[in-house]
């Protein structure tokens, strides 16, 4: 007896069943037994084209899977090419590829067998947004709401789309559209949160994800965007906690990872940061965010180089990335490579000219390269991109600093701190102004508040001792000076030792290295405790700058002196100079200040003798400026026009530094017939019998000021309103150098008062 046969509709209305059971295999079964009878049917290819592609969703196997399912559906429509459904379906494949240029042709075929095909259109925004095309996504968004107002997803999606537009008002507009239809409807409402993001509404975007969390509470984005918010609001350890949970959720969310790394970091957790953020790499090696961030927090732990291969590779990655460009110029601003970062910061402002922070990092350059009006406007163009970023307000205030522009920069900080109370660096920074307006409790208390934040410590506490050491309390204020070798600046003086630092133990029958930590001028005036280290007993080796080791020889307390460089012999303990103050225990009544503790060598000093002219008047050495590195040089020193006053008194003056500081300098030694020896003063041992053969020493403050005083020489040193901590304040004299008498600027930048009172008191030597 024959099987009587199925018809075709029955057989496919019996795969399409189980195609939408969920029983895939069984479908695809059918429809192939329909295809073995009547290939090139229809509806079979078309139904094993979406088997393919939901096979490559629940399979894990999404890109063989959805290719076989184009293929699938490109057969068909070679025999049916009037189905608006197949070209649809196949522009959706397409779009799960991320080939949204293909996607978006096939639903304008299907729109065009059928124009009013919701899905096609609202697919087709999609794709739209995905080619950041997103004028036409609104249109086409705006489309389906047309056909179908109710459609809370493309309320939702044009919100998006207008949100990348900046058309703010509108996106939240469609956002909030979407909610009076769907109020719990998840989407709508982390992308609300995100919307308020960006609009700095920290505190409203985190109530928004957590509404779109009570109804989606397994969402990993919702997470991770609630714990971006929470890190703007410094709420760091609830952000921690929001993207620990997307990634308890999605363990492979890289970005996850990687913002999971910039709160630990803003919590101060750099090294957990990197461990995050490596495992962000390791998920997604091509992750250039994710480089740039490990990069950022590579180079806070001075780990420079590192850092710069982290931005090379992201640069490598994205070549006109504005962000990665900036971060590589914050790494060579780190390694004072100031010229170069000014190169990258102006890189990435011509591809992003909004990018505020790029700007202000620029104004930073710009003012370590001594160019302060230029850093003025770069920084004030960073505010008006953000004029309430109390970071840029704070760089403002440091460029007005710089400027001795204080007043103005006290103002500036306080706008700062009405933004961000606790910003250590605007607190710290702000100290230092109150400092140079000679406003020292204020500033003393300023610094305070800046260490309660429990940030910038190292900064800040050094900046409180140069306040302390100034107005006297030298206990504390040595004590502070520690923290010296933990700022960046000082890191590069960094020593590392098997032996020892010395705290004050006892050293009789003990070897200890005394070393030089910083410029002349200071190796200079502490060398002095070298004898009273010896005078515990000590062997002590003073280890100093080559320029000075000729000079210190003959140093009473140090058994050898080395230059910086020669191999060191054994010793027990070992001593920066900068801390034997601290050790020794110096007050104010008794500094180690003896007449003299340097002596220049006599055939020297015959020599120098010999070269200047026998006058018969006073003799007056002259030093008008200082090392035009020195970060205060511009504020210590002064222009030689300014000695002019000088030149109508009967003296004969000297010049008695090495160097001229300006193509100027030689016209005026000239015009006033001044001897000036330059490149012939080879070392310290040289300046110090030119020194000797003067009657007295002028000088601005410089090495010459503290070798002139360690010689017991008469010195007059010319001081700027707000001095250097080791001249104290108000007084005339220094407890340092008994021979020293100190002329201070009365207002700030007044030289010429200064030299008024110079002249006087020349005038009563003749």
């Amino acid at each position: 007896m024959s099987v009587p046969s199925v018809p075709l509709a029955a057989r496919l209305q019996r795969a399409l069943s189980l195609y939408q059971q969920g029983r895939l295999s069984d479908a695809e079964a059918a429809c192939q037994a329909v295809l073995d009878d009547h290939a090139g049917q229809f509806d079979a290819l078309h139904m094993m084209g979406m088997i393919a592609l939901r096979n490559g969703q629940t399979q894990g196997q999404t890109h063989s899977q959805t290719q076989r399912g184009i293929d699938l559906i490109t057969q068909a429509l070679q025999h049916n090419p009037t189905s608006a459904l197949a070209y649809s379906n196949l522009g959706h494949a397409y779009q799960g590829l991320g080939n949204y240029l293909e996607a978006i042709a096939r639903f304008d075929q299907a729109l065009a067998l059928d124009p009013n095909y919701l899905a096609a259109h609202f697919n087709r925004a999609a794709s739209l947004s995905g080619l950041r095309r997103y004028e036409e996504a609104v249109a086409a968004y705006e489309r389906v709401i047309e056909l179908a107002p109710g459609t809370i997803e493309a309320w939702s999606n044009l919100g998006n789309a207008l949100r990348e537009l900046k058309r703010y008002d509108a996106a939240r507009a469609s956002y909030e559209r979407a909610l009076v239809l769907s109020p719990g409807y998840a989407h709508a409402l982390s992308n609300l949160g995100n919307l308020l993001c960006d609009l700095g509404l920290y505190h409203e975007a985190v109530l928004n994800y957590d509404r779109a969390l009570a109804s989606w509470p397994n969402s990993a984005e919702s997470h991770s965007n609630r714990g971006n918010a929470l890190r703007e609001l410094k709420r760091f350890d609830e952000a921690i906690a929001s993207f620990e949970r997307a990634l308890a959720l999605k363990p492979d969310f890289s970005e996850a990872l990687s913002n999971l790394g910039n709160a630990l970091r803003d919590a101060g957790r750099r090294e957990d940061a990197l461990v995050s953020y490596d495992r962000a790499l390791a998920l997604k090696p091509d992750y250039a965010s994710a480089l740039a961030n490990r990069g950022n927090v590579l180079r806070e732990l001075l780990r420079f180089d590192e850092a710069l291969s982290d931005f090379e590779r992201g640069l490598a990655l994205e070549p006109q990335s504005a962000v990665l460009l900036s971060s590589r110029g914050n790494a060579f601003f780190g390694q004072h490579r100031f010229s170069e970062a000014l190169v990258d910061y102006d890189a990435a402002l011509a591809i992003d000219p909004e990018h505020f922070l790029a700007r202000s990092n620029r104004g930073s350059a710009l003012r370590e390269l001594r160019r302060f009006d230029e850093s003025l406007v770069a920084i004030d163009q960073a505010l008006l991109l953000q004029p309430d970023s109390a970071e840029i307000l704070t760089n403002r205030g440091d460029t007005l600093c710089e400027l001795s522009r204080f007043e103005e920069a006290l103002r500036v900080y306080d706008r700062a701190l009405v933004i961000s109370p606790n910003h250590a660096g605007g607190l710290s920074n702000r100290g230092n102004a109150l400092r140079a307006l000679k406003r020292y409790d204020e500033a003393l208390a300023t610094y305070a508040a800046a260490l309660e934040t429990g940030f910038e410590l190292a900064a800040t506490h050094m900046n409180e001792s140069l306040c302390r050491l100034l107005i006297g309390d030298l206990e504390l204020g040595w004590q502070k000076y520690e923290w010296r070798f933990k700022t960046e600046n000082m890191l590069q003086h960094v020593r590392v030792f098997e032996q020892p630092r010395w705290h004050g133990e006892p050293l009789t029958g003990k070897r200890i290295l005394l070393y030089a930590e910083q410029g002349f001028g200071d190796t200079i005036q502490f060398c002095r405790y070298a004898r009273l280290v010896a005078e515990r007993g000590a062997h002590v080796i003073l280890e100093v700058p080559p320029a000075l080791k000729s000079l210190l020889g003959q140093l009473t307390g140090a058994a050898q002196v080395l230059s910086q460089g020669e191999v060191l012999p054994a010793f027990d303990y070992q001593c920066p100079l900068l801390s034997l103050p601290l050790v020794c225990a110096t007050t104010l009544t008794n500094i180690p200040a003896a007449p003299s503790y340097l002596q220049a060598e006599q055939a020297r000093i015959r020599q120098w003798q010999a070269r200047l002219s026998a006058s018969g008047r006073l003799r007056v050495g002259l030093a008008w400026s200082g090392n035009p590195q020195h970060r205060n040089n511009h504020n210590r020193s002064l222009s030689p026009a300014i000695l002019n006053p000088l030149m109508d008194i009967p003296v004969q003056y000297v010049s008695v530094q090495r160097e001229l500081r300006e193509a100027t300098d030689a016209a005026w030694l000239a015009q006033h017939g001044i001897v000036h020896f330059g490149e012939q003063l080879q070392d310290f041992t040289d300046t110090a019998a030119l020194l000797s053969c003067m009657d007295l020493v002028i000088t601005v403050d410089t090495a010459i000021a503290h070798l002139a005083g360690a010689l017991g020489k008469p010195v007059w040193i010319l001081l700027p309103y707000d001095p250097d901590w080791r001249w104290l304040t108000e007084r005339d004299d220094s407890p340092w150098y008994p021979s020293a008498q100190l002329f201070r600027q009365t207002a700030r930048g007044d030289w010429g008062g200064v030299i008024e009172r110079v002249v006087e008191h020349l005038q009563d030597q003749l």
